[in-house]
């Protein structure tokens, strides 16, 4: 593959290898930015922002959907980047692109909704008007399993505020964000409004968080280095947000249809092989049906193909790497040395030399709240099914987390359905629902999953500064 052009200054000659997750082939070698050419892309947004933040919602509008009918274009052509690069199977990766591509159709539309309102005074002498005003330079950090849709959910908000945005994608993943980016130059968007950036994680936080030119940083990743974010931020008092991490419970309970049940948890629990934040990483099942749910989702699951995923057929592509990897089997070999039993699966090969990291999807009973698996986001295909009686011993379970991204249930009871969905301490809930994420929602989570929301006509609201003007008409 031709390496692609970043339409960058060009940094030190510091260069890396972006792998192939399934075959562990090299796919591109890249440079690094240096700190000077960073520095220099962010005050060239800054200038840009001085006429983007002037041009109308109908022009930003227009951009932003000549963007998504590029990106529609070339679905096929992104797909296969990711694919290359993330390693999921390329039907996912289809997928991907068209979710990534409707934030840019959502925010297209929103950027026309930007409203102000007037306020009655408290005199007849004063008039109040209240505007909403772009907030400026925005730094995204975006992660390596959803590298096109989670930069367009927040570059396409940011855009349609009217400010300018930088981001710094994933190491293993930065392909597919210049091929998308640079169709958006295509598609009529200034390189002084947008670009990316390739540096080492740690450098480029600090000088995201440092410059008192970038007014905004928004992070998806984990809990860690987002606090760490927030606290860098505090020197500079930056408006964030961040989407952290999750472990999100999934409960079946006694009258729930369990085909319907155990076809959303497999949509759940083995997209991108368990590498989703919002992923079932906690089974929890009425222990009435324990064990006819157990027998459906072990038939199902068996028939889940492994392997590369530009191959025909299959569902569960590699590991991203071998510190995930590492994690994964820690958990799996933690839980059956404290007494879980394996009811499928258990399988996984690891290839130093190659560099490639495989996991077959896995079922654990007998699992209970000694192991690891209960408290930690496993990030991989491995589904620990613990079981409960009383409806408040699953909801106990399942908010027993720092975290509070997305949690599931499964019920065709109302009145447990509701009561449920309003004791579940999580930002996303699916109810009889194993994938809820759509653009005109909000995603974003409670406790230590983060702050503010992306998508819905919730997701610009961080990106827009409220002002309000008082006006006396007094003689």
């Amino acid at each position: 593959m031709e390496t692609i052009d970043r339409d960058g200054v060009p940094g030190e000659e510091k260069t890396f290898d972006v792998f192939n997750p399934a075959t562990g082939e090299i796919v591109d070698t890249l440079t690094l930015d240096s700190l000077e050419s960073i520095e220099e892309k962010i005050m060239a947004l800054h200038k840009g922002f001085q006429t983007w933040s002037k041009t109308s919602a109908e022009e930003r509008s227009g951009l932003l959907y000549k963007w998504y009918e590029k990106i529609m274009d070339h679905q096929h052509e992104l797909a296969k980047l990711i694919t290359l690069e993330n390693g999921k199977p390329y039907s996912e990766a289809l997928g991907e692109v068209a979710y990534a591509a409707k934030y840019l159709q959502w925010y297209s539309e929103e950027a026309k909704r930007i409203y102000g309102r007037t306020i009655p005074a408290s005199s007849t002498k004063k008039r109040i008007v209240i505007t909403r005003k772009p907030i400026g330079v925005v730094a995204a950090i975006t992660p390596w399993n959803f590298p096109a849709a989670m930069i367009t959910r927040k570059v396409g908000p940011a855009l349609a505020a009217g400010c300018t945005f930088i981001v710094k994608p994933a190491p293993e993943t930065p392909l597919t964000a210049f091929e998308m980016f640079r169709l958006g130059y295509e598609a009529g968007i200034p390189k002084d409004v947008m670009c990316c950036v390739l540096a080492e994680g740690k450098v480029v936080g600090e000088l995201f968080t440092a410059s008192p030119l970038i007014r905004k940083i928004t992070f998806t990743g984990s809990t860690a280095v987002g606090k760490q974010l927030l606290k860098n931020s505090a020197s500079t008092v930056k408006h964030t947000s961040m989407e952290l991490g999750g472990h999100a419970p999934l409960i079946i309970d006694k009258d729930a249809n369990l085909d319907l049940a155990v076809q959303q948890t497999l949509v759940s629990k083995f997209r991108n092989a368990g590498q989703t934040c919002i992923c079932a990483n906690r089974l929890i099942v009425h222990q009435s049906i324990a064990e006819r749910f157990v027998e459906k989702l072990v038939q199902a699951a068996s028939t889940l193909k492994v392997g590369n995923g530009m191959e025909d057929g299959i569902a569960i592509g590699p590991i991203i790497n071998k510190q995930g990897y590492e994690k994964i089997i820690g958990q799996l070999e933690d839980a059956c040395s404290r007494g879980a039993v394996v009811a499928l699966g258990g399988s996984h090969h690891g290839d130093d030399e190659a560099g490639t990291y495989f996991v077959w999807p896995t079922i654990l009973t007998n699992v209970d709240e000694s192991m690891r698996i209960m408290h930690e986001e496993t990030f991989g295909p491995i589904a620990p099914v613990i079981t409960f009686t009383e409806i408040e011993d699953a909801v106990r379970l399942a908010n027993d987390t720092p975290y509070g991204l997305a949690a599931y249930f499964f019920t065709e009871n109302m009145k447990r359905g509701i009561y449920l969905s309003e004791h579940l301490k999580y930002g996303i809930i699916g109810w009889n629902d194993g994938g809820p994420s759509t653009v005109q929602a909000p995603f974003g989570g409670m406790k230590e999953s983060g702050m503010g929301r992306e998508g819905g006509i919730e997701g610009i609201e961080p990106y827009l500064e409220t002002k309000y003007v008082s006006i006396n008409i007094a003689d």
